[in-house]
Formats: C-alpha cells, sequence, structure tokens
C-alpha cells in the first residue's frame, strides 16, 4: 500500500498534541467529530472585520445601505453553495480538497489550481494582518506595522502547527467571544443610531455600486470553496452528505451576512470611514471607550482565520511539491510548508502599499472569476460523473486511474475562463458584453454553465465501468476508496 496511505495499524494517535497528518488519506480509526462542529468554524471564520470590510465595498461606490444589503444576502448565498457541497467531500474521501481535485485536473495538472489558490490565501493573509496591525496601533498608541505583523502571524503560524483539532477547538470558543461583544455591540447599535431615509431605499444607488458589493460578497463565500473540506475531512465517512452541507451553508451565510452587513451599516453611518475607525467610532458613541475594547476582542478572531488559511495554504503548497517530486507527507512537512506561507505573508505585508487596501474588492472580484470554473468542473466530477467513486490510491499515483494531466478538466476549466471574458467587470478592463448591458456582471454564471457543460460532454469519454471495476476490486482487499453516494 501507498506510504501515504498508511493501514489502520500504522495511524498515529487521534490524541496527538500536534497534527501528524497532512495531505494524506485520514482512516477510519481517526475520523471523529459532530457535523454540526462545521458550523462554529465557518461561523467564525467569517466573523471577524476583514468580512466587515468587504460590506462596505457597495457604500464606497454610492450605494445605499438597503442595496447593499440585499446585494450582500444575494451575493453570499450564491457563493456559499458552491463551498457548502464542497464540505460534503471531506467525510466521504477523507482528503484534503486540493488532492481530490487530482481525480479531475490530474496528479501534475491539479499544480496550475492550487498555485491559485496559495496566492489567493496568501493575498488575504496580507489584508488580514494590516487589520490586525491597525487595531494594535489604534489601541496601543504604537505605530509599528513589522513587529504587529511578526506577532500576528507568529501566533497563527504556531495553532496552524497544531492542526485540525485545535483549530476547530478554538473557534469554537471564539464563537462565544464573538457574541459576547460583536452581538452585544449590533445590538446595541441598531437600537441606538437612526439611518437617513434615503439609506432604507435602493432611490439614489446605482448599480455599480451593487454589481460590485454582490460580487465581492460572492467570491468572499466562494473563497473558502478550495479547502473547505480540509476541516471536514476527519468526520466519520457515514456523515450524511446532506448535514455537512447544512452546518457548513449555515455557519459561511450567517457570519458572513452579519459582518458584511454591519459593515454597510457603518459605512451608512460614518461615510468615508475606514472599516476599524467606523467600528471604534460606532461604540464610543454608544458608550464612551467601548471602542477600545471591542477592537481588542477582534483580534483573536483576525488571527483565527489568518490560522485557517495558513493550514489550508501548506497543504496546497505540499500538494504542488507532491505533484512535481513525490514527498513524505509528515508532519515535519506540513511545519515547513505552514512557515514558508506565514513568512510570504508577513513579507508581502511589509512590502504592500495602501494600494493593495484600494484594490481589495478587484482582488476579491478576480478570485471570483478564476475559481469559479475549478468549483464547476470538482463539483459535476463529484456528483454528476464519478458521483462518489473514487480510488484514493490512484489519486496518489502519477500514472493511475487518473493520469498526470486531466485534459478534460483543463479544457473544461479555459473554456470557462474564456466564455467569462465578455462578460466580466473589473476597474482596469469591462467586458463588451458587461458594457452592453450597462455593467452587470453576469460572468460568475457564464463560467459556470460554461465549465459544467464543457466537462459534462467531454467526460463522456471516460470508461467510468473500468474505474468502478477497479475501485470494487480495491475494496475487496481492504485498500481505502469511497465509493457513497454523494446525494445520500
Amino acid at each position: 500500500m501507498n506510504e501515504k496511505m498508511p493501514s489502520v495499524e500504522q495511524v498515529a494517535p487521534v490524541t496527538a498534541a500536534i497534527e501528524t497528518r497532512s495531505i494524506d488519506w485520514v482512516p477510519m480509526s481517526e475520523r471523529t467529530g459532530k457535523p454540526w462542529s462545521l458550523f462554529p468554524l465557518w461561523f467564525m471564520s467569517n466573523a471577524n472585520v476583514t468580512t466587515l470590510a468587504t460590506g462596505m465595498l457597495g457604500a464606497a461606490l454610492g450605494a445605499t445601505l438597503l442595496s447593499s444589503v440585499t446585494a450582500i444576502i444575494l451575493g453570499v448565498a450564491v457563493g456559499t453553495i458552491f463551498t457548502a457541497f464542497h464540505s460534503a467531500q471531506g467525510p466521504q474521501l477523507g482528503l484534503p480538497q486540493m488532492i481530490q481535485s487530482r481525480a479531475q485536473f490530474g496528479y501534475r495538472g491539479v499544480i496550475f489550481i492550487c498555485a491559485i489558490v496559495v496566492f489567493s490565501l496568501v493575498g488575504f493573509n496580507m489584508f488580514n494582518q494590516m487589520l490586525g496591525a491597525e487595531a494594535l496601533t489604534m489601541t496601543t498608541g504604537v505605530e509599528a506595522d513589522g513587529l504587529w505583523y511578526f506577532l500576528i502571524s507568529g501566533v497563527a503560524l504556531v495553532l496552524a502547527i497544531f492542526g485540525y483539532h485545535w483549530i476547530h477547538t478554538t473557534q469554537k470558543w471564539l464563537t462565544l467571544l464573538f457574541l459576547l461583544t460583536f452581538g452585544v455591540f449590533t445590538v446595541a447599535a441598531l437600537a441606538t443610531f437612526r439611518l437617513d431615509a434615503a439609506q432604507l431605499s435602493f432611490e439614489g444607488s446605482n448599480l455599480t455600486g451593487f454589481l460590485v458589493q454582490f460580487g465581492g460578497a460572492a467570491a468572499y463565500a466562494l473563497g473558502w470553496a478550495p479547502y473547505v473540506s480540509d476541516y471536514s475531512r476527519y468526520l466519520p465517512a457515514d456523515t450524511k452528505p446532506a448535514r455537512a452541507v447544512f452546518y457548513t451553508y449555515g455557519g459561511v451565510f450567517v457570519g458572513a451576512t452579519w459582518l458584511m452587513g454591519l459593515g454597510a451599516f457603518i459605512a451608512a453611518l460614518f461615510t468615508n470611514s475606514a472599516p476599524l475607525e467606523g467600528v471604534r467610532d460606532a461604540a464610543d458613541a454608544i458608550l464612551p471607550g467601548a471602542g477600545y475594547w471591542l477592537l481588542l476582542a477582534a483580534l483573536p478572531a483576525l488571527i483565527a482565520v489568518i490560522t485557517v488559511n495558513i493550514y489550508a495554504a501548506a497543504l496546497e503548497l505540499i500538494t504542488i511539491v507532491d505533484s512535481v517530486r513525490p514527498l513524505k507527507p509528515t508532519r515535519r512537512a506540513r511545519v515547513v510548508a505552514s512557515s514558508v506561507i506565514a513568512a510570504s505573508a508577513f513579507v508581502g505585508s511589509l512590502l504592500s502599499t495602501g494600494e493593495f487596501l484600494d484594490n481589495f474588492g478587484s482582488f476579491l472580484v478576480i478570485l471570483l472569476y478564476v475559481l469559479v470554473p475549478w468549483t464547476s468542473v470538482n463539483l459535476v466530477d463529484y456528483f454528476f460523473v464519478r458521483k462518489g467513486h473514487y480510488s484514493i490510491r490512484d489519486i496518489f499515483t502519477p500514472a493511475g486511474l487518473y493520469g498526470s494531466w486531466g485534459w478534460r478538466a483543463l479544457v473544461a476549466y479555459a473554456i470557462g475562463i474564456v466564455a467569462m471574458v465578455p462578460f466580466v467587470v473589473t476597474t482596469w478592463y469591462v467586458g463588451p458584453i458587461a458594457e452592453a448591458l450597462g455593467g452587470a456582471d453576469l460572468a460568475l454564471f457564464v463560467g459556470l454553465a460554461a465549465s459544467a457543460v464543457a466537462y459534462i460532454v467531454l467526460a463522456r469519454s471516460l470508461d467510468l465501468a473500468r474505474e468502478r471495476a477497479v475501485i470494487a476490486e480495491q475494496a475487496e482487499t481492504g485498500e481505502p476508496v469511497a465509493m457513497v453516494d454523494p446525494a445520500g
């Protein structure tokens, strides 16, 4: 048996202080936990001031509060669909998300997608660190961004090294802290402040602000998709897919709409205010001095989401290396990869300028464009083509069932990207069809449909009968396989 898929006798104890696994398959004896644990994990991953800042995108372009909140709800509702369905893959496969994508894109073909995800996660962590440093500067009065970046990265890295179970536990406790601080703040803010009637109407808003807010919200919710099953892969294999989908969707949707909506509310109250300044000023207006403590309470959530990103990006980095040259997925490999990811975001933050913050909305939109074709191919393959039947051994074999280069998925991905170009709306380029539609950004829907149709057509040439025969034979010999109906 492949060394990346240890037998039951070779497994490490679940109680190990530092997680030993990285991109390898999680044996049944290590599968623990309940599906409901996905709710606090994804709730807190979204319940932070980075999400709050995302909710200010529409207001910055003239959208009213009602317009922004509507765009936020619709955008998060759409983006979370894909994230939630990817989460169902974790318990059934026991693998990180991008390793599973080898079944579509090939052993080496997945490198391109992994590189995009690593880039996006480092970018998110740069933004998170900048907000964290700003919060520390505002509360301590000490302007030392480099020191703050180092401390924030260091704490997040330590938690990422301890791994999966520690991250889940931390998010559960932070949920309580959030409810005691931002929960009370939200209720008090809604009870205290009165907005201009114009903010509660669509009149005076503009389509551009609405679409940018919709795209930013959708991209933010969809941004978890490439690694969401990394955090469900230790759940028991008999976990009902519907329950994993439900709790993941609920966590992302509630956390993201709450904080983005709060961001839009603050932006409507304090025009042109920076995210953290708006939070502080609103809290101080309710209770003098409360802003100081609220900013401090926001720090743990920021550090935790940086941890979530470091952990996932490290798995993507190991996948890239392993796809070029087979790598034993040891605890040491994960520690080294996590350190590289943390260091990259730290250096990036030091070298970054204010333009990065100004372009964060555009960063989210571009992220949406490049992830849409991948999520379409992956979910179509899992739910409609192979229908949850995969050989774990062959996912780790360059010359196995799935090959080195999954040309069908790569072609379908490219078709999705090309199909979106005429529909995209960015600060640098607006597609001709989008321009003709008055700036309406329909690229998300076009990319999803184009990649899905292309992959379904191309996948007709797959020898699925042969694949299933091989998988059934492997199952009979006791090798790890996935043969569970994903619709169950």
